[in-house]
């Protein structure tokens, strides 16, 4: 592998530091933000008071965090609210929009069992984008682009796709119909067809397609819809299946039974990248016999980042679950991405981000004494969060993004 890039992980004493995480790790043009929660970065302790005031202390410690690395809130291509509470939207989106200046990031917002400290009502992520790139890359100035279609509904708290260098990041779609604003009529199958229908529409506003998809998230009010949401799905992916991650979800905006995140590759680039010179960058989806079978890819490699799928703490021999507690399902889970890493020639520390789910967020501590084992070097960002149920009755769920130093043909 060409180790050439350079991952630069970071902290600022001005935000909270975690033992478990880095605050920040940027890889070439982009910045991988840890979850922040409500905590005052000088007593460690949740701030006192409502909804907006710990909304207002997360996004202000992720503009520390952000300039701490020489940039400004209106670089955030994308944000993901975690709520106690979805009643709380209104509330979050008042404070949220007096710390952008330009415009509205994407954005995805659900409500989620528990959190990382009993106290917290809210917990946010951030993606940044990073135009001087990482070491040895020229600084580059270029440009976001930040679009909206009237084939998909608009919101007034986030635009629907932000492209910065090879990446598309497309907010969060619900089941709504772009012509009425309210939900489609039916159960999973109707609302999750609508989802993917809002995404293709967005996709192809900006002349992409499903195709270019790399990564999908998919938020389940109820974890049992997953087979019926994996039927769906292979309708609009008939050849080529994104990585994919499975989040149950406490609830969702105007009550859906579903939401779907995407990430897209963006070949053409953004200016000044030339189109000419990154169009026929490829997709490189690719499976390993030591990680158990899945119903998508188990890692998307585009331009510089691979994404892992979710994974559940299954033998890959077996394809049946671990027996033992939480420490033996996260170890699993770790083993399951270090082999499905090193099928493409990578390593753990390559790793600039993961997202754990755990049933039960009391074991949070035996989880990351677990995964802090499996890193050398620096530690990756990271969130956490709490739910009421995954796949197969698992304890705990991992999925990770990951430096691709080599890129995708034809870079070099």
């Amino acid at each position: 592998m060409n180790n050439v890039i350079i991952k630069a992980s970071r902290n600022t004493e001005n935000a909270p530091q975690n033992a478990v995480s880095t605050q920040t790790v940027a890889f070439s043009h982009y910045n991988n933000i840890s979850a922040q929660l409500p905590l005052d970065p000088k007593t460690g302790e949740i701030v006192v008071g409502n909804i907006k005031d710990q909304v207002k202390q997360c996004l202000t410690n992720i503009k520390a965090i952000i300039e701490s690395t020489d940039h400004v809130m209106d670089d955030v291509i994308k944000l993901t609210v975690f709520l106690k509470n979805i009643s709380d939207m209104d509330a979050v989106d008042e404070v949220y929009a007096t710390f952008f200046q330009s415009y509205l990031p994407t954005r995805t917002t659900v409500a989620v069992a528990a959190l990382p400290m009993n106290d917290a009502l809210v917990q946010i992520e951030a993606l940044i984008s990073n135009g001087e790139g990482t070491a040895p890359q020229a600084p580059c100035a270029l440009i976001k682009l930040a679009r909206n279609t009237e084939n998909a509904p608009i919101s007034a708290t986030s635009t629907q796709t932000v492209a910065f260098s090879h990446y598309n990041n497309i907010s969060s779609q619900l089941p709504i119909d772009a012509k009425t604003g309210e939900l489609v009529a039916g159960g999973i199958t109707e609302q999750a067809t609508q989802c993917l229908n809002n995404i293709k529409a967005i996709l192809e506003s900006i002349n992409h397609d499903m195709n270019d998809i790399v990564k999908t998230t998919i938020f389940l009010k109820n974890i049992t819809d997953v087979e019926a949401v994996n039927a769906v799905c292979a309708t609009f992916f008939p050849s080529y299946v994104p990585a994919r991650s499975v989040v149950n979800a406490a609830a969702l905006p105007m009550d859906a039974l579903i939401q779907i995140d995407t990430s897209v590759s963006h070949g053409d680039g953004t200016p000044p990248q030339l189109p000419e010179d990154t169009r026929l960058l490829v997709i490189k989806a690719s499976n390993t016999e030591n990680a158990p079978t899945m119903p998508c890819s188990h890692t998307v490699a585009f331009s510089h980042y691979n994404h892992v799928a979710g994974q559940l703490p299954l033998d890959p021999k077996t394809n049946a679950m671990v027996t033992g507690d939480v420490k033996a399902q996260a170890t699993q889970c770790l083993n399951n991405i270090k082999a499905i890493l090193a099928s493409v020639d990578h390593v753990m520390d390559d790793v600039v981000k993961v997202n754990i789910q755990l049933k039960n967020i009391a074991d949070i501590d035996a989880v990351n004494a677990i995964y802090t084992t499996f890193f050398n070097s620096d530690l990756p960002a990271a969130t956490i969060i709490g739910v009421t149920a995954i796949p197969m009755d698992a304890l705990v769920q991992i999925d990770a993004v990951v430096s691709n130093a080599e890129s995708t043909p034809p870079q070099a």
